[in-house]
Parts: C-alpha cells; sequence; structure tokens
C-alpha cells in the first residue's frame, strides 16, 4: 500500500468516526478533538480513548482503558493484527465500557 491510499483509508476512517459521533445521542456525552492525525475521545467520567495512525507501519491503533490494538487494512476493514476483531467492534466495546452504556459505532 502506498502512503497516500494509507493516508486517505485513515482519513475516511477519522471522517466517519467523526460523523458518528456528532450523530450519537445516548445518555452519555463524549467529546471529541482531532489533532495532527491523533483522535481522542473523552467521556463524562474522565476516561479517554486514544485513536491514530501509524504510518511507518500503514497501521491505526486504539487505545483504551481495557488495552491497546494495531490494527492492519485487510480486505475492505480494518483488522487487529492479534485478535482478529475488526476494528468498529473493538472501538464500539471499549466506548460501551467507559461511557457506561451500550454504544455501536459502525
Amino acid at each position: 500500500m502506498k502512503d497516500s491510499e494509507f493516508h486517505q483509508l485513515v482519513d475516511d476512517l477519522m471522517l466517519t468516526l467523526e460523523e458518528q459521533l456528532d450523530a450519537y445521542e445516548g445518555d452519555s456525552d463524549i467529546d471529541y478533538e482531532l489533532h495532527a492525525g491523533i483522535m481522542t475521545l473523552t467521556f463524562e467520567n474522565g476516561s479517554k480513548i486514544i485513536i491514530n495512525k501509524q504510518e511507518p507501519l500503514h497501521q491505526v491503533w486504539l487505545a483504551t482503558k481495557g488495552g491497546g490494538y494495531h490494527f492492519d487494512y485487510q480486505n475492505g476493514s480494518w483488522i487487529c493484527n492479534r485478535s482478529g476483531a475488526e476494528f468498529w467492534q473493538l472501538l464500539s466495546e471499549a466506548c460501551s465500557a467507559q461511557a457506561g452504556e451500550k454504544i455501536t459505532l459502525s
């Protein structure tokens, strides 16, 4: 994968996430900030989730209260290189745990 393709895929991922967070209407307030390719989600309880790109590895990294995950782009999805789980699944689980309510992102 070329660097330009990687950056476009990550930009698309971040834009989709921003759109979903803007449309989210649950009981919990989730604030987010995107700066220099790093997105920080902040929950009402003060916990955070960090999503960032690792250009040299062509990966997306997800840091949550429950652990860290590295994702490679495979067959149209970001897949965890350890568990094989899809990005949106792990992000939804982490957001649900940190917000204290079910949150589904896709």
